[in-house]
């Protein structure tokens, strides 16, 4: 099937009230959005639209698992997504104009005479969002076999120079021929 049409949704046929949608994607879903910078994903998404004459409210709930790299010591994580996002969709006589005026980004216009609705970059994008934006291991799994422990030695080194650096002034040593300077 086309990648496209398996996220089209053919609204006009659907009665007003509430119907749901189930899809699952994975990596040869964001094969056709290119590089990610996380891997492995499972993500299923529960679709409700709920038809109303003039408008669609849309619920996306997230749910699955991504591997991606530790903020901290580089390692794979594997993290759980679970997160929901809402979208109004509003029929309207000129949706490019009225989209482009429209700041809110959880509202989006379609045109009258339209019969789908493209749910996969919205998809792609609620997924996405509902990876955290810091990605590391909680404190107490620190240091666990899942962790770099070459790299967080490295960081502990560091951090112990960084603060010998600042109780001996080496820091700021040297500045004070700037400090009449500027008279």
């Amino acid at each position: 099937m086309n990648h496209r049409r398996e996220y089209e949704i053919a609204f006009v046929g659907l009665k007003p009230g509430i119907h749901l949608f189930d899809y699952q994607v994975n990596e040869k879903f964001f094969a056709h959005y290119g590089q990610q910078d996380f891997s492995n994903c499972i993500a299923e998404i529960k679709l409700q639209l709920e038809k109303n004459n003039s408008f669609m409210l849309l619920k996306f709930d997230v749910g699955g698992k991504a591997d991606v790299a530790c903020d901290r010591c580089g390692n794979n994580l594997n993290l759980q997504l679970w997160d929901e996002f809402k979208m109004t969709i509003k029929l309207v006589d000129e949706p490019t104009t009225m989209n482009e005026q429209e700041e809110d980004p959880d509202v989006f216009y379609i045109g009258k005479n339209d019969s789908h609705i493209y749910v996969g970059d919205w998809i792609y994008e609620f997924v996405n969002l509902s990876i955290p934006m810091q990605r590391m291991c909680n404190e107490e799994e620190m240091g666990g076999p899942q962790c770099n422990k070459e790299v967080l030695e490295k960081l502990r080194k560091m951090e112990e120079e960084a603060r010998k650096d600042t109780t001996t002034g080496t820091v700021w040593k040297g500045l004070e021929q700037f400090k009449d300077l500027g008279n």
